[in-house]
């Protein structure tokens, strides 16, 4: 990557005059476009970086219920990536509305609440749960397996995220973010069927469903067998994604998918991405984004904006 693009390289350098990097989710506004990934960023780490700074935060994916998650190996390497099959653990509705809630709020920045269910009506309670209880937005999360309709997930039903995204609308007075999963038979159609349901914006995307095998043991590296790969590996993969979906809706599209660096989040902003999502890369830098949100003005001034939503959807052929 050039050195004109690189957000990493040189240190963080002032931008040569005011550049404005605020963007708007709907009826949202965030100082920033810099949030971290659902499930990759806790308020344990509040002490360690400076979380206030940062657009918005995303909790965990929180069900109606208490769960546990799937057995261990959770986590394992892959060449440029990582693999997981956490299974999504979750404390439940009342317990996350007494305590997770208000530890999030306690960051200073904007909270998304990431919604999860294993049922249509499941996401609408937890959504009616948390009505009043001071977040900034919901996150739908329809990666989740539909357990009415033999375990196919959400997202790759249309007329199944209509009607989740839909009831999720109804019983909330935020904005609505949908995040869409890669397994889809068109990210385009998805995308679409979010926005008529009334849906503010799209994060696009999940992890990738990937496998890894141990060959001495003839056994599955992961304690479920299948995971989700995410990382640099699949950042080409989850840009045209981002791009696709940003040709098909007229909302904002937040891109997620191996973003190490800005120079990573100006190539999301030109493929039409309006904010980011960050997650793999938080694990080894803790700090990751708060760096990019310092070198975010400097690089978009360097790329010839005073706005970083100048940036957005700039992509020619």
């Amino acid at each position: 990557m050039s050195g004109l693009v690189d957000g990493s390289a040189g240190g963080v350098h002032a931008p040569a005059r005011p550049v404005d990097v605020s963007v708007r989710l709907g009826d949202l506004e965030l100082a920033n476009p810099v949030m971290p990934a659902s499930g990759c960023f806790g308020p344990e780490l509040a002490e360690l970086v400076p979380v206030h700074r940062l657009g918005a935060v995303v909790t965990k994916t929180v069900f109606a219920g208490r769960r546990s998650g799937n057995r261990a190996h959770r986590l394992g390497e892959s060449a440029h990536g990582m693999l997981n099959s956490v299974g999504i653990p979750s404390p439940g509705l009342a317990e996350f509305v007494r305590t997770g809630l208000p530890a999030y709020q306690r960051l200073g920045a904007p909270v998304v609440v990431s919604v999860g269910g294993l049922s249509e009506p499941e996401y609408w309670q937890v959504a009616e749960g948390l009505a009043g209880t001071g977040h900034a937005a919901l996150e739908v999360n329809v990666s989740c397996p539909n357990l009415e309709h033999g375990g196919v997930t959400f997202g790759a039903d249309l007329a199944a995220v209509r009607r989740v995204v839909a009831g999720v609308v109804a019983r909330t007075d935020v904005p609505v973010l949908v995040k869409l999963g890669p397994d889809l038979t068109s990210i385009d159609a998805a995308a679409r069927a979010a926005e008529d349901a009334g849906a503010a914006a799209v994060t696009v995307c999940n992890s990738f469903p990937a496998l890894s095998v141990e060959a001495p043991t003839r056994r599955a590296a992961l304690g479920n067998g299948t995971g989700g790969l995410s990382g640099p590996a699949i950042k080409p993969l989850a840009l045209r994604m981002v791009w696709q979906a940003a040709q098909a809706v007229t909302i904002p599209v937040i891109g997620c998918g191996g973003i190490a660096t800005a120079g990573d989040v100006a190539e999301y902003l030109v493929a039409g991405a309006s904010a980011v999502q960050i997650g793999t890369a938080t694990f080894a830098r803790p700090f990751v984004m708060t760096d990019i949100v310092d070198e975010l003005p400097a690089l978009v001034d360097r790329l010839g904006a005073s706005r970083l939503t100048d940036l957005v959807g700039t992509l020619s052929f």
